[in-house]
């Protein structure tokens, strides 16, 4: 299906709008030229509604929209704990994390990792970060976000890859964090509004007009086995969300390394005005978390009772956007493509931020600032190259995108989630203790996945976090070695306002309803 002309005003006027704004809030004062802070942590300037805006569409892009779609599609709204939960970490984030990394005044999280351990450590995860962000994280959002293009505007693939890089790139490449924090609250207005109204259009379809409330029982009544939060040994799609498994144990490393370690989510707090700022930026994203499954999950199990016979999971979405009316196809589709860019945007910048900060810097470290603005710029196009030409051939042939950068990223996780925390709160972790349990991460998930390929993923990350518990302590005990800088965590301040602390109250408070209703 293609485009009406009105959905395609209004698709770009959007274009306009969002290269608009993010030139202007990227303007410096006359004589002030960007720095790195400026470039790569807007100036410490982010509020906390711009830092919780861009936190969710940083988060929420095509992999989330289209792949968790194609999972809610597949699986059901198990699939949505991967949200649920998340609201849960970023409360524990905000609260005993947050305070540790701005203590340190750091760029990045490599960063921290050579002012705890030394700097292997922080080489051996930059080059691991931007490797992923490279080929799992740019190309997944590229893939997907070409194939909604295609499915809604018939719009080659490869030329939908085109057009989503050079757009992100348009936006982004000259004003850096800044340009994409501040337009991210347009973006997650887009995205909240059109998913919105998405899953309402979907649960009245359902309802043959009666109303959501009447589509949602009938939705609920015609497939009720994609309502079960906990999924039994039985279910087909069991080994993508073993049970028990996915609420008490490795969908929380996944969080904790994703929403607390990740640079390019991280970065936005990193960036705040204070640690207040921070704190409620985090608290609002959270907020915000609790409602991503109606429009990232929900949609696709109306897509399993409309389309039943799909060639695809991940057709899900794009094919239900085909039912939009002229204009509001326009908004729809614009907040999909709000959502793919603005993390095309932070994926980018942050690979900019960990090879320059990271890596550039410590091999070339007299060059003037404006040198290091020019080589992150560099980067960040260089990357969206790297990714367009990886995309097809990497993820061509998964029908569940979603879950293959799950199982993927899991290999590593593990062992990045026992570096940060042991090296947080246990001083006597050292650097050779970091990189067993890097190391061990990685040659561990690979053996397992060889020998016991039945295990489902998240059971085998449970595992192997726990051996790269073991060889990190083993190791930091048996191996005579300090760190190059000392690490206090009691100077830490894990206090935090009353206001922050009902969130808390109110996110757990909901969360039990929801799986007490849905067990």
């Amino acid at each position: 299906m293609s485009l009406s002309s009105v959905d395609i005003g209004i698709f770009i006027a959007y274009v306009v709008g969002l290269i608009a704004i993010a030139s202007y809030v990227s303007r410096e004062k006359a004589g002030h030229e960007k720095d790195t802070k400026d470039y790569f942590l807007a100036g410490n300037s982010l509020t906390w509604w711009a830092i919780g805006a861009s936190l969710i569409a940083a988060n929420i892009s095509a992999e989330q929209i289209i792949g968790m779609s194609g999972s809610g599609y597949a699986v059901g709204l198990g699939i949505a704990s991967y949200e649920w939960l998340a609201a849960i970490i970023l409360m524990i984030i905000g609260k005993y994390f947050l305070p540790i990394f701005l203590k340190h005044g750091i760029y990045t999280m490599p960063q921290y990792l050579e002012k705890r351990y030394n700097h292997n450590v922080r080489l051996v995860l930059a080059v691991f970060w931007i490797g992923v962000y490279i080929f799992v994280n740019l190309t997944s959002v590229l893939w997907l976000g070409s194939l909604a293009i295609n499915t809604v505007a018939d719009v080659d693939i490869t030329y939908g890859m085109m057009f989503l890089g050079a757009f992100a790139a348009a936006y982004s490449l000259y004003g850096g964090l800044k340009a994409v924090a501040f337009t991210d609250i347009i973006q997650v207005v887009l995205l909240v509004t059109g998913g919105f109204y998405l899953s309402y259009m979907t649960l009245d379809m359902i309802g043959d007009g009666a109303g959501v409330v009447t589509g949602f029982k009938m939705l609920t009544a015609a497939a009720p086995e994609k309502f079960d939060m906990i999924l039994s040994a039985d279910n087909p799609f069991y080994k993508d969300l073993p049970g028990i498994t996915a609420l008490v144990g490795a969908v929380w490393v996944l969080h904790f390394a994703y929403w607390g370690f990740n640079q390019y989510i991280i970065q936005r707090a990193l960036a705040a005005k204070s640690i207040q700022e921070a704190q409620k930026g985090i608290a609002f994203a959270a907020v915000l978390k609790l409602i991503m499954p109606i429009i990232v999950v929900l949609p696709g199990i109306a897509a399993f009772v409309l389309f039943p016979n799909l060639s695809a999971p991940d057709q899900a979405y794009p094919q239900l956007m085909t039912l939009m009316p002229v204009g509001m196809m326009g908004l729809v589709f614009a907040a999909l493509v709000a959502a793919i860019v603005s993390s095309l945007g932070s994926m980018t910048n942050s690979i900019s931020t960990i090879f320059t900060m990271d890596i550039y810097s410590h091999y070339k470290p007299e060059e003037t600032q404006h040198h290091y603005v020019m080589v992150g710029r560099v980067v960040s196009f260089t990357s969206l190259i790297i990714a367009m030409m990886c995309a097809k051939p990497l993820l061509g042939n998964f029908d569940q995108a979603f879950q293959f950068i799950q199982e993927f990223t899991g290999f590593f996780t593990p062992g990045i989630v026992v570096i940060f925390i042991l090296g947080m709160f246990w001083s006597r972790t050292t650097p050779a203790g970091a990189l067993a349990a890097a190391i061990g991460s990685f040659v561990s998930s690979l053996i397992l996945k060889l020998v016991w390929p039945a295990l489902p993923f998240l059971d085998r990350m449970n595992f192997v976090f726990v051996i790269c518990l073991v060889l990190a302590v083993a190791t930091s005990l048996s191996v005579n070695e300090k760190s190059d800088a000392s690490h206090k965590i009691e100077k830490a301040d894990f206090h935090t306002t009353s206001g922050y602390n009902w969130v808390a109250v109110a996110v757990v408070i909901v969360l039990t309803a929801i799986y007490t209703t849905w067990w």
